[in-house]
């Protein structure tokens, strides 16, 4: 039977994903939403029932957590490569490689599966939230990791979670209660207590490295507010692949075809295995399985994974 969905939303402010599930058709009474989330007819508002069960959208909001976490991995582990990578090739660079390599692996595959990309306006937002968070949050997130150790910049960046709740709470995508602000508090506090041991052995000067890593965090902040609306009315990859791919053209503009010759002919082996890591796992694969938890349930949910994979860096490079 070939059924068509007419868009629908949740009430703005719930506590629940309040995602907007685009116009599609439906075969054999299932819809297929990023590759990876199937939703029957039956359970989709509209059918008599109003909106799906508590019990499924709370265990859609529990999978989007959990796809969170995979995505905070990679970021985790990226954090100690950039370290690694940034005393050797400069900010900007390493953000047009991470995320210029992200979208050669991204692209193929959105239009592959035929993923719906943003439409009409919602591409000037798009480009926007893809500058600001792709090209300003990484050229600043490297330059803090030129000016700190890995541990302190990631405790500098495990304080999304409250940054996101936050803006999140400003901006009316969630109301602001007790148990929430008491669960941030609790993650961001016991990151801060596994990285003691970290922050005792600090360059000089790293307090330059942890104030500009918690300005990129509110950027990244808004990013997860800002960018839900758009993800729902196209899909995951189709908005990953667009703000991504604005975001590494703007670092990687910025910098001439006679220049990046020398750059990629100064690399070794292991600085190109670096590139090649971050590009796909801390580029490609972190940011679409973010952007699709972000769909799944709410913003500070998915900020709170980040308190996870924190503690990565300190078990790898510094």
């Amino acid at each position: 039977m070939l059924t068509t969905v007419t868009p629908i939303s949740f009430a703005k402010g719930r506590e629940s994903s309040c995602m907007v599930i685009p116009q599609k058709k439906i075969i054999g009474g299932t819809r297929i939403i990023g590759g990876a989330i199937l939703y029957k007819i039956n359970d989709l508002p509209g059918n008599g029932r109003g909106r799906p069960h508590e019990g499924e959208q709370v265990m859609t909001e529990r999978i989007g957590v959990l796809i969170a976490v995979f995505s905070s991995t990679f970021g985790g582990t990226a954090a100690a490569v950039t370290r690694y990578v940034v005393g050797t090739i400069d900010p900007v660079t390493i953000a047009a490689f991470r995320f210029g390599i992200g979208v050669i692996v991204l692209l193929p595959l959105a239009l592959l599966l035929r993923s719906a990309l943003p439409r009409g306006r919602d591409w000037l937002g798009v480009v926007l939230l893809g500058v600001m968070f792709f090209a300003v949050f990484f050229v600043f997130y490297n330059i803090a990791m030129a000016y700190t150790t890995a541990a302190r910049g990631a405790l500098a960046l495990s304080t999304l979670p409250l940054w996101t709740m936050v803006v999140a709470a400003l901006l009316g995508a969630e109301p602001l209660t007790a148990r929430k602000t008491v669960g941030v508090l609790i993650a961001v506090g016991g990151v801060a207590i596994a990285l003691l041991a970290g922050l005792a052995a600090a360059p000089a000067g790293a307090w330059r490295g942890d104030l500009i890593m918690v300005g990129a965090t509110l950027c990244m902040a808004f990013y997860n507010v800002w960018s839900r609306p758009f993800i729902a009315r196209s899909s995951a990859l189709g908005f990953v692949t667009a703000s991504m791919g604005a975001g590494a053209a703007m670092p990687g503009g910025c910098r001439t075809r006679e220049r990046w010759v020398r750059v990629a002919r100064s690399f070794e082996t292991a600085q190109w295995i670096a590139v090649l890591y971050l590009g796909v796992f801390g580029g490609a694969a972190a940011f679409f399985l973010w952007v699709l938890a972000l769909r799944m349930t709410t913003p500070t949910r998915v900020a709170n994974t980040m308190t996870v994979n924190r503690l990565l860096p300190r078990c790898s490079l510094r």
